[in-house]
């Protein structure tokens, strides 16, 4: 039983190193789609990423200050700003109350990216753990993971606070995504809880660039908007997540 068990672990061993070497002599591009094809654990953006908009962007425009957080919104994607400096500036125009926020939820359902809830289900389906991790706002991302069959548990977000009379009281700012570098400190916090070997993160921002590393690899997402620094940055760049999808065909049929 000893000598089997020990001629096991050195096959493993040498498939193990076998994997390594090839992933080595890969192009960038190769070596991110390899990693996302043996990926223990995938964590996905959600604005304009999993969900077609950025929920801030429309709740400032349900609350009547649509233009003015736009503009925020798309200098701190672009990296032009720290993100808890923008998400500071956004919420201090808009300032949203209890009674919005739901008003928002019930009368703006959520419009998944095409293709997204197949790719979960196949990721779920290939024993992947899926993580939804935003710099957006908790209560508007919980019916996305619901959608996604995505457990609450899994979920790394903002969490707005609110007086007891429900107006507006500010954000969490112990919640690490609500600043630059928060999703990469998620990242590391979930390899050190769970021992993921090849976690890969998917999104449309540079705070999703910037998380990788510790991200083992980085695919941005262009489905929704494209952000030229962000496409710089990243060794694969889609902009359909049918393109994800079939990366798994094409290892099964290799």
């Amino acid at each position: 039983m000893a000598l089997y068990s020990l001629k096991s672990n050195l096959q493993y061993a040498t498939l193990k190193t076998l994997s390594l070497v090839s992933i080595s002599v890969m192009s960038p591009q190769q070596t991110v789609q390899e990693l996302f094809r043996t990926a223990d654990c995938v964590c996905f953006d959600v604005d304009s990423t999993v969900i077609q908009d950025e929920g801030i962007d429309e709740l400032a425009k349900f609350c009547g200050k649509g233009d003015e957080v736009k503009r925020l919104t798309a200098e701190a994607m672009g990296g032009n700003m720290t993100f808890q400096e923008a998400l500071k500036k956004r919420l201090d125009i808009i300032r949203p109350n209890v009674g919005q926020i739901r008003e928002f939820i019930e009368k703006f359902p959520v419009r998944l990216t095409p293709g997204i809830t197949e790719l979960v289900k196949e990721l779920h389906e290939r024993g992947v753990i899926v993580y939804l991790v935003s710099g957006g706002f908790r209560s508007l991302i919980e019916p996305v993971a619901e959608r996604l069959n995505i457990p609450t548990i899994n979920i790394f977000a903002n969490r707005l606070k609110f007086y007891f009379n429900g107006e507006y009281a500010g954000f969490d700012e112990n919640e690490p995504t609500s600043r630059s570098g928060g999703k990469g400190l998620v990242v590391r916090r979930l390899k050190e809880l769970h021992g993921y070997q090849r976690l890969v993160i998917v999104g449309d921002g540079a705070t999703d660039a910037e998380a990788s590393p510790p991200a083992d690899g980085f695919i941005g997402f262009g489905g929704n908007v494209v952000r030229d620094e962000v496409k710089k940055k990243a060794a694969w760049y889609v902009t359909d997540f049918q393109e994800l999808i079939d990366s798994f065909t094409i290892q099964t049929k290799s």
